[in-house]
């Protein structure tokens, strides 16, 4: 299955939104120039890099919900993947990286002003499993550009 990064986001003050960025540089820890805040629940080696649906987040707000690209905190905005199909395992394919998904990224607080009503847990894994965020660690460490291919295996 192809797709394509429609955009990459960092913060390096740490927090959401996180901007967007031309290019981005993932290693096995994480994305340079993205502070986590909260390194309990973000960032390291099997949390280095979040994912997540371009057709979702598009989904999300004709629901109303007001979030944008990067207001949830991702890293990698992708589209073209059936979401539905990524589970633990799935490998992201892209130019000069690979990652592999390694868990959900379980929905908090944080985010809570992208969504209506305060209702972060529409991306919840245990309510919406095809509407989830993923974390990712870095099987191949690399650079990443916006409107580059990925595949998904």
């Amino acid at each position: 299955m192809d797709g394509s990064i429609v955009g990459l986001f960092a913060a390096p003050e740490g927090g959401v939104p996180k901007t967007e960025v031309s290019t981005l540089r993932v290693h096995e820890n994480g994305c340079i120039g993205d502070k986590q805040n909260d390194l309990k629940h973000h960032g390291g080696p099997n949390r280095a890099v979040c994912l997540f649906s371009s057709e979702v987040l598009s989904e999300l707000s004709n629901e109303g919900h007001p979030i944008f690209p990067g207001s949830v905190g991702e890293n990698v905005l992708v589209q073209g993947i059936d979401w539905s199909s990524v589970q633990i395992g799935t490998q992201f394919h892209f130019k000069n990286v690979i990652l592999e998904i390694t868990s959900d990224a379980p929905p908090c607080r944080t985010i809570k002003d992208s969504f209506s009503n305060d209702n972060f847990s529409r991306i919840s894994v245990k309510k919406y499993p095809s509407s989830v965020r993923w974390y990712a660690k870095v099987i191949q460490d690399g650079e990443l550009l916006t409107a580059e291919s990925v595949t998904i295996n």
